[in-house]
């Protein structure tokens, strides 16, 4: 644990210079404890595009975040090497499949140990990730979302935005019995378009039972089926209610609020977290850039998270 570069943008004004994510430094090192990565891709959307430009108004919003964690103190840019690894050259922009070819061979290529937080893009993009960090051995598995993910065939395709999880089961790069899925809610193509989260045995939480039963009671109890075994933390932006998160391209009513959700992931505190995204900030859609924001204080609440766990080693 070393201090970050990061720290060097106090000594100017945060609105003066070229953006990367937090301020920090550009290009991943050896040592890199965690890699921030735009995925500019949006080519599995299945309505309404725009999540291409997330990263972008991201890192832009991330000014506004400053360096130490107001309630748990934690000064993550302290514990952490973090560096921005900027966006993922994709070249097959029009080839769904090739391009997640492209994503996994950039992630493949990181330093061993380096954790990648991921700044979307649309929730495709959470397949070849999990192909890069996932192909030694399957992971856990925190996804917040107001969907499962867990469809099927859409429009002639089995890869698409509704269905990472499924896919990521059937090859088996995730642990089916510790993937949680909290937080989800809308209504349904049909009755049975996410029976496959139940029948693989993955926890589904609706929004209902996370109020019932407690946001931060869930994510600790979450936390601790978990132990110390490796997961993956995915957040896609329309687990938070539209009225905080406009800015994404399948709104369902009847979410959480910002709170909720920064409450949820600190729940997850000294988790053993190898990778994260948060997913489908879509800006064409937002009001008051209120949803790059909401992405990059969860960003920060994730590098809070790993950075709990690197301060109790």
């Amino acid at each position: 644990m070393s201090e970050s570069g990061g720290a060097d943008s106090l000594k100017r004004a945060r609105f003066a210079h070229v953006p990367t994510i937090f301020g920090l430094p550009d290009g991943v090192r050896d040592d890199t404890d965690v890699a921030l990565i735009g995925v500019p891709f949006d080519g599995g959307v299945t309505h309404r595009p725009g999540a291409r430009h997330g990263p972008e108004a991201i890192r832009a919003a991330s000014k506004l975040i400053r360096r130490v964690h107001h309630r748990s103190r934690i000064a993550p840019f302290e514990v952490l090497r973090c560096a921005d690894a900027g966006d993922v050259p994709i070249e097959h922009w029009f080839d769904l499949s090739a391009a997640h070819g492209d994503i996994e061979r950039f992630y493949g290529s990181l330093p061993h140990g380096t954790i990648p937080l991921s700044l979307g893009g649309d929730h495709s993009i959470t397949i070849p990730i999990l192909r890069a960090l996932g192909r030694e051995r399957p992971v856990a598995v925190v996804h917040v979302d107001a969907h499962c993910d867990t469809s099927g065939e859409y429009g002639g395709s089995l890869f698409h935005h509704g269905a990472p999880f499924r896919i990521a089961a059937q090859e088996g790069l995730i642990v089916p019995e510790l993937t949680f899925q909290l937080g989800i809610r809308g209504s349904l193509a049909n009755a049975e378009q996410w029976s496959y989260s139940y029948e693989s045995g993955m926890t589904v939480v609706t929004i209902e039972d996370l109020y019932e039963r407690g946001i931060a009671a869930v994510g600790q109890s979450v936390a601790a089926a978990l132990g110390d075994t490796p997961v993956y933390v995915s957040f896609d932006v329309d687990a938070v209610d539209p009225v905080y998160a406009p800015g994404t391209g399948t709104p369902e009513i009847g979410g959480l609020t910002s709170l909720d959700a920064l409450i949820l992931i600190r729940s997850l505190a000294g988790a053993n977290c190898i990778g994260a995204d948060i997913v489908e900030v879509s800006p064409p859609f937002d009001l008051g850039g209120h949803t790059s924001l909401l992405a990059a204080t969860l960003a920060f609440e994730i590098l809070c998270v790993i950075a709990a766990r690197e301060r109790r080693l």
